[in-house]
């Protein structure tokens, strides 16, 4: 941990596997602030538009690494979660909690969604492919690195 006096979290994974939920858990027993970077991009317009295909917004990480740096690069005590997590600066975070789900509850969760079949199948491809966890593997010091199961809420509560 650099200069902080209470470190950052980063908490990622596929969409639907409980990273808010686990981040707000985390962020109550703790007292540290929850970061939900979907709400910055929206708020921010960290974006260059609608994906129409996967109807999600097409992310600006350029203006989004600059509009969060104030905050989550010089002071500490910030739980960040988001899906990706391999363009964040390395020296932003002291922990990167990587959750991951059976696809069974996952493609339930992104039923409950909403999410369209090309959606549902691209994210379970993903968790399938733990393209989330080799990318924080590869983005991360591995010590800092870990994996959690996230199927239920006595899981995230663990």
């Amino acid at each position: 941990m650099s200069e902080r006096t209470l470190p950052n979290i980063l908490i990622t994974g596929s969409p639907g596997v409980g990273k808010t939920s686990t981040a707000s858990l985390i962020a109550e027993k703790t007292g540290l602030k929850h970061v939900c970077v979907g709400d910055i991009v929206k708020e921010h317009a960290c974006h260059e538009g609608m994906d129409t295909e996967f109807d999600s917004l097409i992310l600006d990480e350029d203006k989004l690494i600059d509009t969060m740096e104030p905050m989550v690069g010089s002071e500490g005590g910030f739980i960040v979660d988001f899906h990706s997590c391999d363009f964040f600066p390395e020296r932003w975070f002291d922990l990167v909690l990587v959750l991951r789900a059976r696809t069974d509850v996952l493609y339930d969760r992104l039923v409950i969604r909403g999410y369209n079949e090309k959606k549902r199948t691209e994210n379970i491809e993903c968790e399938i492919m733990m393209v989330v966890l080799e990318e924080a593997k590869e983005s991360y010091e591995e010590e800092i690195v870990h994996e959690v199961q996230s199927n239920s809420i006595e899981e995230m509560d663990a």
